[in-house]
C-alpha cells in the first residue's frame, strides 16, 4: 500500500501540535477554550491554502476524542453525508471537516442543517474563499467564522524540523542533512503553505541518493528543484485575492503607478483576467470619473484587446490602462452624487413628482392637472429654462458637488454653477 504524503502524516494530533494560528489555538484563545471545555460549535475556517485549516480540524478531533470524518462539498454526495449522520446518531457526536464548504449545494445544505442545529454534527467548514462573500447565509449563521493567518517562515521551519525528527510519522528514520538556506527556501518559497513545504521536502529527501555513509544531503539547488512553483498570494479562489484587488484599486486611486503595476502583476500571475477587467472598469468610472471621461471607453477597449490576445501579451494593454488611470486626474463626484440621492430615497425622503412633470399622454390627464405648465426646454435659448424638477420636499437639494481636478469637469462645473444660481 502506497504511503500517504508527508503533509498528511504530519497532521497534528492535538491542539498543542498546531503551528501558527495562536490567535485561535493559543492558551486561552477561542478554539483552545472550546476544546478544553469540550463545548464545540460549528465553525468555518478560512484563509489561503496550506496554512492549517485541515490541521486544526484534525487537532480538535484528536484533542476531544470525538469521531472525525472528512468530506468535500463538491466531490462527496448526499449519501456520504447520510453515512456521517448515521454515525452521529450512534455515537452522539461527529466532527465533520467539510472542505470547499463554499461549494455546498442546497440539497446537501438542507440535509445538514438539522444536524447542525441539534449539535450531533459539529461542522468545520474549510474554505479559501471569504465566507461573507461566498457561503450561504443559512450555513454561515450557524457557524463561528475564524480567519486563519498566513504562516510565518519560522512556523513552517518548525513544521519541517518536526517532520525531519519524527520517526513514527515523518522522516526521522532517515539520515538527512539539510542546509539552513535550503530549509529557508522550503519555508519562504512556498509562500507560507506548510503542506507544499512538507511535500517538497519529502520529494527532495526521497529522490536524492544518499552518500557512502547513507546520509541524504539537501542543499538550495535541490530545494529549488523539488519545491513547486511559489503560491501566488492573489490566488483567485482565495481570500487573499480580495486583498490584492483592494490594494490594486487603492493604488490607482492614490496615483501610485509602481504599486498598481505590482498588484496588476500579481493578478496576472494568478491568471485572473475577469477580476482585473471588472476592477479596471469600476476604477475608470468611480475614481477617474468626470475628471477624464474618455478613460472609461479606453479602458473597455484595452480590456477587450487583452481578452482577444490572452496572456502573456494581454498584459501590455492592461499596463497601458493602469498607467493612464494612475496618472489621470481623479474625481468621485458622480458616485458621491448618486449615493447621496439614493440615501435620501432609502430614508423615505422622496416627495411627489411635480404635477407639470407627470405623464400627460392619456385621456383625462388635463382634468387631473397632469403636465399643465410644463416648459419645453428646446423652445428656449440655449435649450434651458428655469423650472422645478425635484419634488417640493427636495427642491433645494444639490446631490452633485463638482470637482475641478480635470478640464472636462471644470467646464461642466461652470455650467452647473450658472444654472444653480438662477
Amino acid at each position: 500500500m502506497q504511503q500517504k504524503p508527508l503533509a498528511y502524516r504530519m497532521r497534528p494530533r492535538s491542539i498543542e501540535e498546531v503551528f501558527g494560528q495562536q490567535h485561535l489555538v493559543g492558551e486561552g484563545k477561542i478554539i483552545a477554550r472550546m476544546v478544553k471545555a469540550k463545548q464545540l460549535a460549528s465553525m468555518i475556517l478560512y484563509g489561503p491554502p496550506g496554512i492549517g485549516k485541515t490541521s486544526i480540524a484534525s487537532a480538535i478531533a484528536g484533542s476531544t476524542k470525538y469521531a472525525f470524518r472528512t468530506l468535500n462539498a463538491v466531490t462527496n454526495n448526499k449519501k456520504d453525508m447520510e453515512i456521517v449522520a448515521a454515525e452521529a446518531k450512534m455515537s452522539g457526536k461527529v466532527i465533520l471537516l467539510l472542505d470547499e464548504v463554499h461549494r455546498l449545494d442546497k440539497a446537501k445544505q438542507d440535509f445538514l442543517l438539522p444536524y447542525l442545529e441539534n449539535g450531533m454534527i459539529v461542522l468545520i467548514g474549510a474554505t479559501t474563499s471569504n465566507p461573507y462573500h461566498a457561503i450561504n447565509p443559512a450555513i454561515r449563521s450557524r457557524c463561528q467564522i475564524f480567519e486563519l493567518k498566513p504562516l510565518s517562515s519560522e512556523d513552517v521551519i518548525q513544521a519541517l524540523n518536526l517532520a525531519l525528527d519524527d520517526e513514527e510519522r515523518g522522516l526521522g528514520k532517515l539520515k538527512v542533512e539539510i542546509s539552513h538556506d535550503a530549509l529557508l527556501h522550503f519555508a519562504r518559497g512556498s509562500g507560507g503553505d506548510v503542506r507544499s513545504s512538507l511535500n517538497a521536502l519529502e520529494l527532495a529527501v526521497m529522490s536524492t541518493d544518499p552518500d557512502e555513509q547513507g546520509i541524504v544531503h539537501i542543499d538550495v539547488a535541490i530545494a529549488e528543484e523539488c519545491l513547486q512553483k511559489k503560491s501566488i498570494p492573489a490566488d483567485k479562489d482565495g481570500d487573499a485575492h480580495y486583498d490584492v484587488v483592494s490594494a490594486f484599486q487603492k493604488s490607482i486611486r492614490g496615483s501610485d503607478v509602481n504599486a498598481a503595476l505590482h498588484y496588476l502583476g500579481r493578478l496576472i500571475e494568478a491568471g485572473d483576467l475577469p477580476s482585473i477587467s471588472r476592477r479596471l472598469i469600476v476604477i475608470a468610472y468611480e475614481d477617474i470619473g468626470l475628471a477624464n471621461p474618455q478613460a472609461g471607453p479606453r479602458t473597455l477597449a484595452a480590456i477587450e484587446t487583452a481578452e482577444r490576445l490572452g496572456f502573456p501579451e494581454g498584459r501590455i494593454p492592461l499596463a497601458n490602462t493602469v498607467i493612464e488611470l494612475c496618472l489621470s486626474p481623479k474625481s468621485n463626484s458622480a458616485i458621491l452624487a448618486i449615493d447621496a440621492a439614493m440615501e435620501d430615497i432609502q430614508k423615505g425622503i422622496i416627495g411627489e413628482v411635480p404635477d407639470h412633470l407627470k405623464d400627460a399622454h392619456y385621456k383625462g390627464a388635463k382634468e387631473l392637472g397632469r403636465g399643465i405648465g410644463y416648459l419645453y426646454p428646446h423652445n428656449y435659448e440655449n435649450g434651458w429654462v428655469p423650472q422645478q424638477y425635484l419634488p417640493d420636499k427636495l427642491k433645494h437639494k444639490q446631490y452633485y458637488q463638482p470637482k475641478k481636478t480635470g478640464k472636462f469637469e471644470q467646464a461642466m462645473a461652470a455650467v452647473y454653477e450658472k444654472i444653480t444660481r438662477k
